[in-house]
């Protein structure tokens, strides 16, 4: 018992370690990898969107690096952080893979505000402060179920995640 307590311990330090290798080293590839894995779902998802925001000259690190970074804990209220993470940590690579799927949902929630949007400058500003101080359970529960309802039409369809 004690060796299998020792090689879970081992097994959870070295993805620990390669998240913090790869996330928050020089140039931080990891974030860097997982924000051009998100433009590409949402080119799938929201052909719509996508073009909007390359019509627009928004590149997505503009905006997804902080979701990336922070695993969108600036972005909603710390109630919902905690209902958000607790989900993360239920999935298998939650943060690391689950995540990926949670803020493809995020951004396609904000769909007719970005699509309204007519100005670099307005969409930047929106996209970096979406309006989500009033969020509660529900609110976060039905992107949830929207991250979930991507994650099993994309993840197991590689087709459909690229070009």
């Amino acid at each position: 018992v004690l060796r299998n307590i020792e090689a879970d311990t081992y097994w959870c330090m070295s993805k620990l370690l390669d998240g913090i290798q790869d996330n928050y080293t020089f140039a931080q590839p990891g974030i860097q990898m997982k924000v051009k894995m998100l433009e590409e779902l949402v080119s799938r998802i929201d052909e719509q969107v996508h073009r909007h925001l390359d019509q627009h000259e928004v590149r997505y690190l503009q905006f997804v690096f902080r979701w990336m970074n922070n695993l969108l804990m600036r972005e909603v209220p710390l109630r919902c952080t905690i209902r958000l993470w607790d989900t993360y940590q239920s999935e298998p690579e939650g943060f690391s893979h689950f995540h990926l799927y949670v803020c493809a949902a995020f951004l396609v929630r904000w769909r007719k505000e970005i699509l309204e949007e007519k100005d670099f400058q307005e969409l930047l500003l929106f996209l970096q402060n979406l309006p989500t101080a009033h969020w509660d359970d529900e609110d976060i529960s039905l992107l949830l179920a929207e991250a979930y309802r991507l994650k099993f039409a994309f993840a197991d369809a590689p087709n459909h995640y690229k070009k």
